[in-house]
């Protein structure tokens, strides 16, 4: 049988009156109308706008470069374009002005204002436009291109209107937000939007970006998001988009990654950002598996060069589970709390050794002093004489001095070159080639084919479907989990 339509006046009781049923309807409507018209009357930005404006600046800067810098013309002698591009700088060297434009906004009434790094970079003079038309010269305290910021400062006779840095974590996708600067160079400009996703990264290592659909364009960069209580929850950075125009999809450094970089800029003139002194990578699944973790999730130590790690007992294959208390979910997790941790703090960090955890107290270093380190290079006896098999996919030859030196592996680096790669296997599909080295399997050292072998007998009989690998290219390590199935006879 089908079911029958069932009408809307068969739920009322006949015996209710109709101005009762009447009325009902009216209260009703009345409560699903009064916020709608509590919100029409709150919709105008106006208010928001006209508090907050004065504190958004306008950026100039300006550059001398040299006139043959840029692209020029090729054209033969006497040709009726040769003029055209004389004209235009197509021969000889004098210097010219270059001019940019750009955002930003203060954030004290005695003068420091924020913007991009990017906008200010090499600029011979930076001239700040106020909302009211008065212009100042501004001096760069410090900059700090790893998060593209930069913090200014100009002279007032009198205090600046300013605004401050609200909590960017409690942003919600949702959310409305304002962008403000001086877009395409057409001036003062305001222009909402919504928070489209959170905790963005785009190519920094430090990177915590919002992403926004409020129209950004150039001209716009330096300049503040704005949440709707009128506080900075983002400093607008970068667009993307194929034409250079806003397609409604724009990044604003987060403000809580923004205000440690400025306290610092402020402080010292330059960042001073913790350092673990390790390598590290992702822990995938196949990983997890191979070295008997329950989740994939922290992050795997690949090398631990000389520096705090090391001395505090850190070695290459632990797996970082903690760090300062909280758990460490991925490696873009770690390295922005050790970053954001204060250089010369003793810090609890937790990491799994052979399924174990063990506690490490480690005295953080200072990253920018350690940009330029090098990672040590394990010690290792004589080479045995060289030995070629194949297994897991993968031709070995045992190192030799000849090897080192084409590998440019170093004279005390321990291990197996790959000299060939069978690209139907899974070493090959999980980026093996030839001329990497592998220094460890199952989390110990190889220097001979023997000893790889072993491993992979000592894993099989633990139950492992997966070898973990160490493996170095160029000097740079990662792991890579590889199948057993590949080393079946």
């Amino acid at each position: 049988m089908q079911p029958k339509a069932v009408s809307l006046s068969r739920t009322i009781s006949p015996n209710v009156h109709p101005r009762v049923l009447l009325l009902a309807l009216l209260t009703l409507a009345f409560m699903v109308l009064h916020p709608l018209v509590a919100l029409a009357q709150q919709a105008s930005l106006a208010p928001l706008a006209e508090k907050i404006s004065p504190s958004v600046v306008n950026i100039t800067t300006s550059t001398v470069v040299s006139r043959n810098t840029g692209p020029q013309g090729i054209v033969p002698e006497g040709s009726p374009f040769e003029d055209f591009f004389r004209d235009r700088g197509g021969n000889g060297d004098n210097p010219r002005r270059s001019s940019a434009l750009g955002s930003g906004f203060v954030i004290s009434e005695d003068g420091f204002v924020v913007t991009n790094n990017h906008v200010i970079e090499g600029a011979d003079e930076i001239l700040i436009e106020f909302f009211n038309g008065e212009e100042l010269e501004a001096e760069v305290i410090g900059t700090d291109p790893n998060t593209d910021i930069a913090l200014l400062k100009v002279e007032a006779e009198e205090a600046l209107p300013f605004v401050s840095f609200g909590d960017s974590d409690t942003a919600r996708v949702g959310d409305w937000v304002i962008a403000m600067g001086n877009p395409l160079g057409q001036g003062f400009s305001v222009s909402a939007g919504i928070v489209s996703a959170r905790n963005r990264a785009l190519s920094g290592t430090y990177d915590d970006y919002i992403q926004t659909d409020a129209a950004i364009n150039r001209g716009n960069s330096g300049g503040p998001l704005f949440n709707m209580g009128g506080e900075v929850i983002g400093v607008n950075t970068a667009i993307l988009s194929p034409n250079g125009g806003s397609i409604g999809i724009g990044f604003s450094m987060a403000s809580n990654v923004v205000t440690r970089v400025v306290d610092q800029l402020k402080e010292f003139g330059e960042t001073r950002r913790g350092w673990l002194g390790v390598r590290i990578q992702d822990v995938t699944e196949d990983v997890a598996e191979a070295i008997g973790l329950e989740e994939a999730a922290g992050a795997l130590v690949t090398d631990v060069p000389e520096g705090p790690a090391r001395e505090a007992g850190m070695e290459a294959g632990d797996v970082i589970i903690s760090f300062a208390g909280e758990a460490v979910g991925d490696t873009r997790e770690l390295v922005r709390r050790v970053g954001n941790s204060p250089v010369g703090e003793t810090v609890r960090v937790t990491v799994v050794r052979d399924g174990k955890s063990k506690v490490l107290r480690v005295t953080l270093g200072r990253r920018e002093e350690a940009e330029g380190a090098v990672p040590a290079v394990a010690q290792s006896p004589d080479a045995d004489e060289p030995a070629t098999t194949q297994m897991l996919g993968l031709t070995l030859q045992v190192l030799n001095d000849e090897l080192r030196e084409e590998l440019g592996a170093g004279d005390g680096v321990l291990g197996l070159a790959v000299t060939e790669v069978d690209e139907t296997s899974e070493a090959f599909e999980k980026g093996l080639r030839p001329g990497d080295v592998i220094v460890e399997a199952g989390q110990a050292k190889v220097g001979t084919v023997a000893e790889l072998e072993t491993r992979v007998e000592e894993a099989r009989e633990a139950g492992r479907k997966s070898l973990l690998l160490l493996v170095r290219r160029a000097g740079d390590p990662r792991f890579v989990a590889l199948s057993l199935a590949d080393s079946e006879e």
